[in-house]
């Protein structure tokens, strides 16, 4: 019987957050799956990304990506109004901007979201492999539930 693992990185620092962005390079998010949470000041994303930290990029697998204390959102070339949009994230960036910290997540076709925050802390945490690799699946409702 083949064990299956569900990676948990959690990110406080910069090397940390590029293992992350290591991690999601490629992966797709539609926008109707993408939540800024202001109250609660976190932003979540849940994607559909490869196993590529296990070697397994082959099989696919849907991701929560946990932004905290968040406490602003700016995107560019995202259309708010066409849910079914599926973006394909590049990377994760980060910039120390005076007291703020901003992290950017750049995706494909000149597309990118800034978060200003007030310290690095980013979860990855996967939910569930994907077997048919014809759908799309969505999870984060599943997730925003606990809060």
């Amino acid at each position: 019987m083949e064990k299956k693992y569900l990676a948990k990185i959690i990110a406080t620092d910069n090397d940390g957050l590029q293992m992350i962005s290591a991690c999601v390079t490629g992966s797709k998010v539609k926008v109707s799956d993408i939540k800024y949470l202001k109250a609660n000041k976190v932003f979540l994303l849940s994607i559909e990304r490869s196993k590529i930290e296990s070697n397994q990029e082959s099989k696919k697998i849907n991701s929560i990506c946990r932004f905290d204390f968040v406490d602003k959102v700016k995107s560019k070339n995202i259309n708010q109004e066409n849910n079914d949009q599926v973006l394909e994230l590049i990377t994760l960036d980060y910039i120390k901007n005076n007291n703020d910290n901003e992290i950017h997540l750049i995706f494909k076709n000149n597309i990118y979201i800034a978060l200003t925050t007030e310290t690095i802390e980013v979860r990855l945490d996967d939910q569930n492999e994907i077997k048919d690799k014809g759908k799309y699946y969505i999870v984060i409702k599943k997730i925003l539930i606990k809060f």
